[in-house]
């Protein structure tokens, strides 16, 4: 087993023990670190994606789900891998009673199925965007979420404390004021945000909590990949990108959700957008190397209004 204890660790090591979580979206990215940081935190999590050891995603990428479910498990919790495409309904259905004849409960739902990365053109207005991949985006960050909520929360609905996590990019407060790379984009980002609110009026009332929540600016495997870096040399991309120095890994916002997940009284946050500086600094943790990044206060107050990079104050 991974020696899981470092900076970020808490006091109970296993706070979630005997909870049950499905990642939807886990491959890679947040939906990685969301899940390897449940099971450090001791629960059993499905995670779910379309890439598998044996067959790839249009993304064409090595990352498997498999992978993810054995970081999982070495964390110190049970990694389940299920290939999943969260567009198909009946694959959804399939998935969500696997889950309840081997688990009998749902505790936790994060809705991170994203796939877009190669769907949206930076800056390019509604009427010169490839139609195609726009639509695509739509179905494939907005209606999967849909469809899995549709399935799920039935059964995280059948003892009250019951968590769903909505990943977004930016903060509410954010998105409303600025305009998110394209149309599409923009929109997608918008609707999870919704997503978590509605859900919030719909899950409060029966003891469960949405929540909306978006990381900073996240050293993800595609991400270090476009610096050509490592998560070991990822400070080499700041003679391209300085600002880049305020980046986090995906761990850091799993490590928000597992604050969330093992929070008694995370109802105080139903139907809010959170980011995972926020969450730091409510409760605590710190990511891998032991900072607590606070990327959306940095990128209002420096990079939005075109200071040099200084990261000091905010990590």
């Amino acid at each position: 087993m991974t020696d899981t204890t470092d900076p970020g660790s808490t006091s109970d090591d296993r706070p979630l023990r005997g909870r049950v979580a499905l990642v939807a979206g886990a491959t890679r990215g947040a939906g990685r670190g969301i899940a390897v940081e449940l099971g450090a935190a001791g629960a059993t999590v499905y995670v779910t994606g379309r890439t598998t050891r044996e067959r790839r995603s249009e993304y064409d990428r090595p990352e498997t789900i498999e992978d993810t479910a054995d970081l999982v498990s070495a964390a110190g919790g049970v990694g389940i891998a299920v290939p999943t495409d969260h567009l198909e309904p009946d694959q959804v259905r399939a998935l969500v009673e696997r889950v309840d004849a081997e688990q009998g409960r749902l505790d936790v739902l994060v809705n991170d199925i994203w796939g877009g990365e190669h769907l949206f053109a930076w800056d390019a207005p509604v009427w010169e965007h490839d139609l195609d991949k726009g639509l695509r985006l739509h179905r494939l960050a907005v209606e999967t979420h849909a469809i899995t909520s549709h399935f799920a929360l039935p059964l995280l609905l059948r003892a009250p404390g019951g968590l769903v996590v909505e990943m977004t990019d930016g903060t509410a407060d954010y998105n409303a004021a600025h305009y998110r790379n394209s149309f599409f984009y923009d929109l997608a980002k918008s609707a999870v945000l919704r997503m978590a609110f509605s859900l919030g009026h719909e899950l409060g009332p029966r003891g469960a909590t949405a929540v909306a929540l978006t990381p900073g600016w996240m050293r993800s495997e595609i991400m270090l990949d476009a610096f050509k870096v490592t998560e070991e040399t990822w400070r080499d991309a700041l003679a391209t990108e300085p600002h880049f120095a305020i980046s986090e890994t995906p761990r850091y916002t799993g490590r928000a959700v597992a604050a969330l997940a093992a929070d008694p009284e995370v109802g105080r946050f139903n139907g809010t957008s959170q980011s995972s500086g926020g969450l730091a600094r409510t409760y605590g943790f710190t990511d891998l190397d032991g900072s607590r990044p606070d990327a959306w206060r940095y990128l209002v107050e420096v990079q939005d209004t075109g200071r040099p990079a200084d990261v000091t104050g905010y990590r």
